[in-house]
């Protein structure tokens, strides 16, 4: 084998010119894997936070019309233990009108939760633009939207009437802009207990709401988690079963990105093939002189294996690098109108090494025509036809 490796970097080394062919042909096949797989899977995790980043993956409500459910302090406590879940929040919440003045009264959503878990799931302190958060009962919070709209700010108090008819006076104590204008104009987000107060619904909840660590398996998830709920009455709800439409546009971009990878491991397999095939042919006389000294059919075959492997080792190792310096260019200088990256810089080393790997395999593949060939010359057909 080291006889083999030898003559096969001699015969590199000897033709630069389609040594350099081979290498840069590699280089750029990996590095559009690399560009094309890590941008698609940066634009995919883009779409992904922003759509259910900051909103619960799985959601347990009670099938009864999303009516108040005790209280169960033991599935939550499951819950919390699931190391897949990162984030369980209780909530309560209920449709309810603010009283500005005597003929202004605006409709809004009362969200109530135990801040300290609701902020792992909505970010509501990191999307604090004034303020903080409600720590205390008939404390709120706003969004930017209702905010100015109705020209409030910290320290105001609202009027709130819930569907009871019961009214109680809420403090301001902080603003927030969760990018989306809907939730700031119609949130008021309390404490749990301030919730379940107005609502008269003591030790009851709505929901409860949990995020994950692999978003991808929320339904699978949410299925587990239905065995484990005793109440016939509660179900498990998932995102996927509300952005179907998110799902089949990131299934085709995942299947288009295979499809680019695949042409372009193809066209590099067979440039290299050819170009090592002529390579082969343009060295039968010296393979020929070799086996005639007594050099075997199988080393003569490794000679060409061995290029195929040091070509696709050395172009895989240039091209993962190159890749991932456009990406990183690319999510660089492409921006946002707020400044921010329109594709975040996504850098997957089992993809990254997964590309090389296939590459190296591949270049190792597309030498074995070659090699075979080269392990069937007859020395002396070689050498008598020059």
């Amino acid at each position: 084998m080291k006889l083999a490796f030898s003559i096969g970097m001699r015969f590199l080394k000897k033709s630069k010119v389609q040594t350099a062919l081979i290498v840069i042909g590699i280089v750029i096949g990996v590095a559009v894997q690399v560009f094309v797989g890590s941008l698609i899977e940066g634009l995919q995790q883009s779409l992904v936070d922003g759509t259910i980043g900051s909103s619960p993956h799985i959601t347990i409500v009670n099938s009864q019309d999303n009516e108040p459910f005790a209280d169960n302090e033991a599935l939550y406590e499951d819950l919390k233990e699931d190391e897949r879940l990162t984030a369980v929040a209780k909530s309560f919440s209920k449709n309810g009108l603010v009283s500005l003045d005597e003929d202004n009264t605006k409709a809004v959503l009362l969200r109530s939760f135990e801040m300290s878990d609701a902020d792992a799931i909505y970010s509501f302190e990191e999307n604090l633009v004034e303020g903080v958060l409600p720590t205390e009962t008939n404390e709120v919070i706003i969004g930017t939207n209702f905010s100015e709209a109705n020209e409030l700010t910290v320290g105001d108090t609202v009027n709130f009437i819930a569907s009871t008819d019961k009214a109680e006076d809420l403090t301001v104590v902080g603003i927030f802009d969760l990018g989306v204008a809907s939730l700031n104009e119609s949130w008021v987000v309390s404490e749990l207990a301030t919730g379940q107060a107005l609502f008269e619904e003591a030790d009851r909840l709505t929901s409860i709401e949990t995020q994950l660590d692999d978003v991808f398996a929320a339904d699978t998830i949410a299925a587990e988690v239905n065995t484990q709920i005793e109440d016939a009455n509660l179900v498990t709800t998932n995102w996927k079963e509300a952005n179907e439409s998110l799902l089949s546009g990131l299934t085709g971009q995942s299947i288009s990105s295979y499809m680019i990878q695949v042409f372009v491991l193809v066209a590099v397999l067979l440039g290299i093939a050819s170009v090592l095939a002529i390579s082969a042919v343009q060295k039968s006389k010296q393979l020929g002189i070799l086996k005639a000294m007594g050099i075997k059919d199988k080393t003569a075959g490794q000679i060409f294996l061995f290029q195929g492997f040091v070509l696709g080792t050395v172009g895989a190792v240039i091209g993962a690098g190159l890749g991932l310096g456009l990406m990183y260019g690319f999510s660089y200088f492409v921006k946002n109108a707020d400044g921010s990256s329109l594709v975040p810089f996504y850098f997957d080393t089992q993809f990254v090494i997964l590309s090389s790997v296939i590459a190296i395999v591949a270049s190792t593949i597309a030498a074995f025509i070659p090699a075979k060939n080269s392990s069937r010359l007859n020395p002396m057909e070689v050498i008598q036809n020059g």
